[in-house]
C-alpha cells in the first residue's frame, strides 16, 4: 500500500510538471505571437495583424472610448473597419510605445504600453497609458480587451 501511494504521488508530480511546462511553453508562444502582432502593427502591416486573429475574434474597446460604440467587434473585418480604419482616418499619427508583454495563465497575455498620437481635426496630441489583455487559442487571437485613459483620448478629440 505504501509503495502504491509513493508511485501515485510520483505519477501525479510528473503529470503536474508536464502540464505546467506545457502551459508555460504555450504561454511563452502566445507572447511571441502578440509580439509579432505589435511589430507588424508598427510597420503598417495590417494583413499580418489581421492574419493573427481568429475568424471569430471578440474585440472590445475600453468603456468610454469613442470606438466602443461597436463593442464587441466580431471578426477581423469588423476590427479593421470599426477600429483600425477609424484610428487611421482620425489621426495624423498613432504609435504604440513602451510595450511590455506579460505572460499569464489560461492562454492570456497582458501588454502594458502607451499610445502616442495626434488627432487630425483638433491638432491635439496625447500620450496615454494603456493595457491590452489578449486571449489566444491554438496560435490565434480569440479575444482582446483594451484598458486606456479614455479622458485623454476624448480631450484630444474635442476643441
Amino acid at each position: 500500500m505504501k509503495t502504491i501511494k509513493i508511485q501515485l504521488a510520483t505519477l501525479f508530480m510528473v503529470l503536474f510538471n508536464v502540464i505546467a511546462y506545457g502551459q508555460e511553453n504555450t504561454d511563452h508562444q502566445n507572447a511571441v505571437i502578440i509580439d509579432s502582432l505589435y511589430k507588424a502593427f508598427s510597420v503598417g502591416d495590417v494583413p499580418s495583424v489581421l492574419g493573427l486573429m481568429d475568424a471569430e475574434i471578440v474585440w472590445n474597446e475600453a468603456e468610454g472610448n469613442a470606438y466602443a460604440d461597436g463593442n464587441p467587434y466580431i471578426g477581423p473585418e469588423a476590427v479593421l473597419n470599426g477600429v483600425f480604419a477609424r484610428i487611421l482616418a482620425e489621426h495624423d499619427y498613432f504609435t504604440l510605445e513602451d510595450i511590455e508583454l506579460h505572460d499569464m495563465i489560461n492562454n492570456k497575455v497582458l501588454a502594458t504600453l502607451r499610445y502616442n498620437a495626434k488627432h487630425k481635426e483638433t491638432g491635439k496630441t496625447y500620450n496615454a497609458q494603456a493595457a491590452h489583455l489578449w486571449t489566444l487559442k491554438a496560435g490565434k487571437i480569440t479575444a482582446f480587451q483594451q484598458y486606456v485613459d479614455t479622458k485623454k483620448l476624448a480631450d484630444a478629440a474635442t476643441n
